[in-house]
Protein backbone atom coordinates (compact mmCIF):
# COMPACT_ATOMS: atom_id res chain seq x y z
CA UNK A 1 0.00 0.00 0.00
CA UNK A 2 1.38 3.39 -1.02
CA UNK A 3 2.42 5.68 1.82
CA UNK A 4 0.17 8.73 2.03
CA UNK A 5 2.12 11.90 1.35
CA UNK A 6 1.16 15.47 0.61
CA UNK A 7 1.43 16.73 -2.96
CA UNK A 8 3.96 19.30 -4.14
CA UNK A 9 4.50 20.70 -7.62
CA UNK A 10 7.81 20.80 -9.47
CA UNK A 11 7.28 22.54 -12.77
CA UNK A 12 4.65 20.53 -14.61
CA UNK A 13 5.09 17.49 -12.34
CA UNK A 14 2.91 16.73 -9.31
CA UNK A 15 4.87 14.77 -6.72
CA UNK A 16 3.36 12.69 -3.92
CA UNK A 17 -0.12 11.48 -3.11
CA UNK A 18 -1.16 8.73 -5.52
CA UNK A 19 0.76 10.22 -8.43
CA UNK A 20 3.11 7.90 -10.33
CA UNK A 21 6.62 7.67 -8.91
CA UNK A 22 8.66 10.11 -11.02
CA UNK A 23 12.08 9.39 -12.50
CA UNK A 24 14.91 11.84 -11.96
CA UNK A 25 18.53 12.11 -12.99
CA UNK A 26 21.35 14.64 -12.72
CA UNK A 27 23.52 16.14 -15.42
CA UNK A 28 27.22 15.33 -15.51
CA UNK A 29 28.10 18.37 -17.61
CA UNK A 30 29.41 21.70 -16.36
CA UNK A 31 26.20 23.71 -15.99
CA UNK A 32 28.04 26.78 -17.25
CA UNK A 33 28.50 24.97 -20.56
CA UNK A 34 24.97 25.64 -21.76
CA UNK A 35 25.07 23.76 -25.10
CA UNK A 36 26.52 20.61 -23.52
CA UNK A 37 24.05 20.72 -20.63
CA UNK A 38 21.06 21.24 -22.91
CA UNK A 39 22.20 18.40 -25.18
CA UNK A 40 22.50 16.01 -22.26
CA UNK A 41 19.13 16.97 -20.82
CA UNK A 42 17.46 16.47 -24.20
CA UNK A 43 19.01 13.02 -24.48
CA UNK A 44 17.66 12.21 -21.03
CA UNK A 45 14.21 13.54 -21.96
CA UNK A 46 14.24 11.19 -24.95
CA UNK A 47 14.56 8.13 -22.70
CA UNK A 48 11.92 9.27 -20.21
CA UNK A 49 13.66 11.40 -17.57
CA UNK A 50 10.93 13.46 -15.89
CA UNK A 51 12.92 15.81 -13.62
CA UNK A 52 16.53 16.91 -14.05
CA UNK A 53 18.94 18.30 -11.45
CA UNK A 54 21.93 20.49 -12.28
CA UNK A 55 24.87 21.48 -10.11
CA UNK A 56 25.05 25.20 -9.31
CA UNK A 57 28.65 25.85 -8.36
CA UNK A 58 28.74 29.63 -8.82
CA UNK A 59 26.74 32.62 -10.07
CA UNK A 60 27.58 31.88 -13.69
CA UNK A 61 26.05 28.41 -13.33
CA UNK A 62 22.97 29.85 -11.63
CA UNK A 63 22.47 32.40 -14.40
CA UNK A 64 22.88 29.70 -17.04
CA UNK A 65 19.64 28.12 -15.82
CA UNK A 66 17.60 30.79 -17.64
CA UNK A 67 18.92 29.76 -21.05
CA UNK A 68 18.87 26.05 -20.23
CA UNK A 69 15.23 26.24 -19.19
CA UNK A 70 14.22 27.76 -22.51
CA UNK A 71 15.71 24.80 -24.39
CA UNK A 72 14.31 21.86 -22.36
CA UNK A 73 10.88 20.44 -21.57
CA UNK A 74 11.20 18.89 -18.12
CA UNK A 75 11.40 20.57 -14.68
CA UNK A 76 14.83 21.63 -13.52
CA UNK A 77 16.11 21.43 -9.92
CA UNK A 78 19.05 23.61 -8.89
CA UNK A 79 21.48 21.74 -6.63
CA UNK A 80 23.15 24.15 -4.20
CA UNK A 81 25.36 23.78 -1.18
CA UNK A 82 25.73 26.47 1.51
CA UNK A 83 25.53 29.67 -0.57
CA UNK A 84 22.11 31.31 -0.29
CA UNK A 85 22.97 33.80 -3.06
CA UNK A 86 23.19 30.93 -5.52
CA UNK A 87 19.74 29.83 -4.43
CA UNK A 88 18.28 33.30 -4.97
CA UNK A 89 19.94 33.61 -8.36
CA UNK A 90 18.72 30.15 -9.41
CA UNK A 91 15.14 31.00 -8.48
CA UNK A 92 15.36 34.24 -10.43
CA UNK A 93 16.71 32.31 -13.41
CA UNK A 94 13.64 30.06 -13.41
CA UNK A 95 14.59 26.91 -11.49
CA UNK A 96 11.54 24.78 -10.72
CA UNK A 97 12.89 23.63 -7.34
CA UNK A 98 15.90 23.93 -5.08
CA UNK A 99 17.97 21.23 -3.46
CA UNK A 100 19.49 23.06 -0.48
CA UNK A 101 19.61 22.32 3.23
CA UNK A 102 18.43 25.40 5.18
CA UNK A 103 20.50 24.50 8.22
CA UNK A 104 23.67 24.82 6.16
CA UNK A 105 22.95 28.27 4.74
CA UNK A 106 24.05 30.22 7.79
CA UNK A 107 22.25 33.10 9.52
CA UNK A 108 18.46 32.98 9.63
CA UNK A 109 18.10 36.12 7.53
CA UNK A 110 19.66 34.22 4.65
CA UNK A 111 17.21 31.35 5.06
CA UNK A 112 14.32 33.83 5.19
CA UNK A 113 15.38 35.34 1.88
CA UNK A 114 15.51 31.93 0.21
CA UNK A 115 12.12 30.92 1.64
CA UNK A 116 10.52 34.21 0.56
CA UNK A 117 11.91 33.78 -2.94
CA UNK A 118 10.54 30.22 -3.15
CA UNK A 119 7.16 31.30 -1.80
CA UNK A 120 6.93 34.12 -4.33
CA UNK A 121 7.64 31.73 -7.20
CA UNK A 122 5.71 28.80 -5.65
CA UNK A 123 8.62 26.37 -5.90
CA UNK A 124 9.58 23.62 -3.41
CA UNK A 125 12.77 22.87 -1.55
CA UNK A 126 14.31 19.44 -1.32
CA UNK A 127 16.12 18.70 1.91
CA UNK A 128 18.86 16.20 1.13
CA UNK A 129 20.59 14.40 3.99
CA UNK A 130 23.69 12.40 3.10
CA UNK A 131 25.29 9.98 5.54
CA UNK A 132 28.74 11.17 4.49
CA UNK A 133 28.16 14.76 5.59
CA UNK A 134 26.23 14.53 8.85
CA UNK A 135 26.74 17.29 11.39
CA UNK A 136 29.50 16.54 13.91
CA UNK A 137 27.18 17.10 16.86
CA UNK A 138 24.93 14.29 15.63
CA UNK A 139 27.87 11.96 15.22
CA UNK A 140 28.96 12.81 18.77
CA UNK A 141 25.43 12.29 20.07
CA UNK A 142 24.93 8.86 18.50
CA UNK A 143 28.56 7.77 18.33
CA UNK A 144 28.27 6.65 14.71
CA UNK A 145 26.31 7.14 11.50
CA UNK A 146 22.86 5.65 11.99
CA UNK A 147 19.27 6.03 10.86
CA UNK A 148 18.37 8.00 13.99
CA UNK A 149 21.07 10.58 13.19
CA UNK A 150 19.99 10.79 9.54
CA UNK A 151 16.37 11.38 10.48
CA UNK A 152 17.19 13.88 13.21
CA UNK A 153 19.25 15.85 10.71
CA UNK A 154 16.37 15.91 8.24
CA UNK A 155 13.86 16.97 10.88
CA UNK A 156 16.13 19.82 12.01
CA UNK A 157 16.13 21.20 8.47
CA UNK A 158 12.37 20.66 8.17
CA UNK A 159 11.73 22.59 11.39
CA UNK A 160 13.66 25.59 10.10
CA UNK A 161 11.38 25.76 7.06
CA UNK A 162 8.20 25.03 8.99
CA UNK A 163 9.01 27.79 11.48
CA UNK A 164 9.04 30.13 8.49
CA UNK A 165 5.61 28.84 7.41
CA UNK A 166 7.03 26.91 4.46
CA UNK A 167 5.79 23.39 3.75
CA UNK A 168 6.58 22.80 0.08
CA UNK A 169 9.21 20.28 1.06
CA UNK A 170 10.63 17.05 -0.31
CA UNK A 171 13.11 14.93 1.67
CA UNK A 172 15.86 12.47 0.82
CA UNK A 173 18.07 10.49 3.20
CA UNK A 174 20.78 8.87 1.14
CA UNK A 175 23.63 6.60 2.00
CA UNK A 176 25.92 4.22 0.15
CA UNK A 177 24.72 1.60 2.64
CA UNK A 178 21.56 -0.20 1.53
CA UNK A 179 20.48 -1.12 5.05
CA UNK A 180 21.12 2.37 6.44
CA UNK A 181 19.13 3.93 3.62
CA UNK A 182 16.21 1.54 4.12
CA UNK A 183 16.16 2.10 7.90
CA UNK A 184 16.33 5.88 7.48
CA UNK A 185 13.52 6.09 4.93
CA UNK A 186 11.30 3.77 6.96
CA UNK A 187 11.83 5.91 10.04
CA UNK A 188 11.20 9.28 8.36
CA UNK A 189 8.12 7.88 6.61
CA UNK A 190 6.53 7.36 10.03
CA UNK A 191 7.26 10.90 11.22
CA UNK A 192 6.29 13.24 8.36
CA UNK A 193 3.97 13.24 5.36
CA UNK A 194 6.27 15.10 3.00
CA UNK A 195 7.05 13.35 -0.29
CA UNK A 196 10.27 11.36 -0.30
CA UNK A 197 12.97 11.22 -2.96
CA UNK A 198 14.52 7.75 -2.76
CA UNK A 199 17.95 6.60 -3.83
CA UNK A 200 21.16 4.86 -2.82
CA UNK A 201 23.96 7.38 -3.23
CA UNK A 202 27.59 6.74 -4.21
CA UNK A 203 26.53 3.21 -5.03
CA UNK A 204 29.49 2.50 -7.31
CA UNK A 205 30.14 1.43 -10.88
CA UNK A 206 27.18 0.47 -13.03
CA UNK A 207 26.82 -3.24 -12.26
CA UNK A 208 27.42 -2.86 -8.53
CA UNK A 209 25.20 0.19 -8.24
CA UNK A 210 22.37 -1.48 -10.15
CA UNK A 211 22.33 -4.33 -7.63
CA UNK A 212 22.42 -2.03 -4.60
CA UNK A 213 19.83 0.35 -6.04
CA UNK A 214 17.43 -2.38 -7.11
CA UNK A 215 17.66 -3.99 -3.69
CA UNK A 216 17.38 -0.87 -1.54
CA UNK A 217 14.95 1.12 -3.65
CA UNK A 218 12.96 -1.95 -4.59
CA UNK A 219 12.29 -2.87 -0.97
CA UNK A 220 11.21 0.67 -0.10
CA UNK A 221 9.00 1.08 -3.16
CA UNK A 222 7.39 -2.30 -2.49
CA UNK A 223 6.50 -1.02 0.97
CA UNK A 224 4.93 2.08 -0.59
CA UNK A 225 7.77 4.43 0.36
CA UNK A 226 9.01 6.78 -2.35
CA UNK A 227 7.52 9.48 -4.56
CA UNK A 228 10.50 10.24 -6.80
CA UNK A 229 13.63 8.18 -7.46
CA UNK A 230 17.10 8.51 -8.89
CA UNK A 231 19.31 5.51 -9.56
CA UNK A 232 22.81 6.86 -8.92
CA UNK A 233 25.41 5.24 -11.16
CA UNK A 234 29.02 5.98 -11.97
CA UNK A 235 27.96 5.84 -15.60
CA UNK A 236 26.09 7.72 -18.32
CA UNK A 237 22.93 9.18 -16.72
CA UNK A 238 20.89 7.63 -19.54
CA UNK A 239 21.60 4.32 -17.80
CA UNK A 240 20.12 5.78 -14.59
CA UNK A 241 16.81 6.53 -16.28
CA UNK A 242 16.61 3.09 -17.89
CA UNK A 243 17.37 1.40 -14.57
CA UNK A 244 14.76 3.48 -12.74
CA UNK A 245 12.02 2.36 -15.10
CA UNK A 246 13.18 -1.24 -14.87
CA UNK A 247 12.84 -1.11 -11.09
CA UNK A 248 9.43 0.58 -11.25
CA UNK A 249 8.14 -1.78 -13.95
CA UNK A 250 9.31 -4.86 -12.03
CA UNK A 251 7.14 -3.69 -9.11
CA UNK A 252 4.15 -2.86 -11.31
CA UNK A 253 4.49 0.88 -10.56
CA UNK A 254 5.15 2.07 -14.14
CA UNK A 255 4.60 0.47 -17.55
CA UNK A 256 6.95 2.47 -19.73
CA UNK A 257 9.10 0.59 -22.24
CA UNK A 258 9.90 -3.03 -23.01
CA UNK A 259 10.28 -5.78 -20.43
CA UNK A 260 12.83 -8.28 -21.68
CA UNK A 261 13.03 -11.84 -20.41
CA UNK A 262 15.53 -14.45 -21.51
CA UNK A 263 16.44 -17.92 -20.36
CA UNK A 264 19.70 -18.53 -18.46
CA UNK A 265 20.89 -21.08 -21.10
CA UNK A 266 21.55 -24.75 -20.50
CA UNK A 267 22.96 -27.79 -22.25
CA UNK A 268 20.02 -27.80 -24.71
CA UNK A 269 20.97 -24.38 -26.07
CA UNK A 270 22.44 -24.64 -29.58
CA UNK A 271 22.95 -20.95 -30.41
CA UNK A 272 24.90 -18.01 -29.00
CA UNK A 273 22.01 -16.93 -26.81
CA UNK A 274 24.00 -14.35 -24.86
CA UNK A 275 24.87 -12.37 -27.99
CA UNK A 276 21.33 -12.77 -29.31
CA UNK A 277 19.73 -11.52 -26.10
CA UNK A 278 22.14 -8.58 -25.86
CA UNK A 279 21.39 -7.60 -29.48
CA UNK A 280 17.65 -7.63 -28.81
CA UNK A 281 18.21 -5.63 -25.62
CA UNK A 282 20.05 -2.90 -27.55
CA UNK A 283 17.16 -2.60 -29.98
CA UNK A 284 14.25 -2.65 -27.53
CA UNK A 285 15.71 -0.03 -25.18
CA UNK A 286 14.73 2.54 -27.81
CA UNK A 287 11.07 1.47 -27.71
CA UNK A 288 8.55 3.20 -25.47
CA UNK A 289 5.67 0.72 -25.80
CA UNK A 290 4.75 -1.45 -22.78
CA UNK A 291 5.67 -4.77 -24.40
CA UNK A 292 6.98 -8.01 -22.91
CA UNK A 293 9.62 -9.67 -25.11
CA UNK A 294 11.26 -13.08 -24.65
CA UNK A 295 14.53 -14.40 -26.04
CA UNK A 296 14.80 -18.14 -25.57
CA UNK A 297 17.54 -20.63 -26.45
CA UNK A 298 15.45 -23.73 -27.03
CA UNK A 299 13.00 -24.17 -29.91
CA UNK A 300 11.40 -27.11 -28.09
CA UNK A 301 10.45 -25.45 -24.81
CA UNK A 302 11.06 -21.77 -25.56
CA UNK A 303 7.59 -20.67 -26.72
CA UNK A 304 5.85 -22.50 -23.89
CA UNK A 305 8.23 -21.22 -21.23
CA UNK A 306 7.68 -17.66 -22.44
CA UNK A 307 3.92 -17.98 -22.87
CA UNK A 308 3.22 -14.70 -21.04
CA UNK A 309 5.41 -12.67 -23.40
CA UNK A 310 3.77 -10.58 -26.11
CA UNK A 311 6.51 -11.53 -28.59
CA UNK A 312 9.58 -13.68 -28.57
CA UNK A 313 12.11 -15.68 -30.45
CA UNK A 314 13.53 -19.14 -29.78
CA UNK A 315 16.72 -20.04 -31.57
CA UNK A 316 18.00 -23.29 -33.02
CA UNK A 317 20.94 -24.15 -35.30
CA UNK A 318 20.35 -22.25 -38.53
CA UNK A 319 16.69 -21.58 -37.91
CA UNK A 320 14.51 -20.19 -35.16
CA UNK A 321 10.92 -19.54 -34.23
CA UNK A 322 9.07 -16.26 -33.90
CA UNK A 323 6.15 -16.45 -31.51
CA UNK A 324 3.36 -14.25 -30.21
CA UNK A 325 1.51 -14.85 -26.95
CA UNK A 326 3.13 -18.28 -26.70
CA UNK A 327 2.04 -19.37 -30.22
CA UNK A 328 4.50 -19.93 -33.06
CA UNK A 329 3.70 -17.60 -35.93
CA UNK A 330 6.61 -18.34 -38.30
CA UNK A 331 9.94 -20.03 -38.80
CA UNK A 332 12.81 -17.66 -39.49
CA UNK A 333 16.44 -18.03 -40.58
CA UNK A 334 18.71 -17.59 -37.58
CA UNK A 335 20.36 -14.46 -38.97
CA UNK A 336 16.93 -12.81 -39.48
CA UNK A 337 15.48 -13.56 -36.05
CA UNK A 338 16.12 -10.14 -34.55
CA UNK A 339 14.93 -8.22 -37.63
CA UNK A 340 11.67 -10.19 -37.79
CA UNK A 341 11.10 -9.76 -34.07
CA UNK A 342 11.59 -6.00 -34.29
CA UNK A 343 9.16 -5.74 -37.22
CA UNK A 344 6.45 -7.39 -35.14
CA UNK A 345 7.13 -5.17 -32.15
CA UNK A 346 7.11 -1.99 -34.24
CA UNK A 347 3.74 -2.94 -35.74
CA UNK A 348 2.25 -3.77 -32.34
CA UNK A 349 -0.29 -1.38 -30.84
CA UNK A 350 -0.89 -2.24 -27.16
CA UNK A 351 -4.00 -0.05 -27.09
Amino acid sequence: MRRKSRVIKIGNQLIGGNRPVTVQSMTTTDTRNIPATVAQIRSLEAVGCEIIRVAVVDLEAARAIAKIKKAINIPLVADIHFDYKLALESVDAGADALRINPGNIGQIYKVKQVVKSCKDRDIPIRIGVNSGSLDKKLLQKYGHICAEAMVESALEHVKILEDLDFDQIKISLKSSSVTLSIDSYRMIAEKVDYPLHVGITEAGTKDRALIKSALGMGLLLYEGIGDTIRVSLTADPIEEVWAAYEILRSLGLRKKGVELISCPTCGRCEIDLISLAEEVDRHVRKIDKPVKVAVMGCVVNGPGEAREADFGIAGGPGIGLLFKNGRIIKKVQENELVNELMKEIEQYNPD
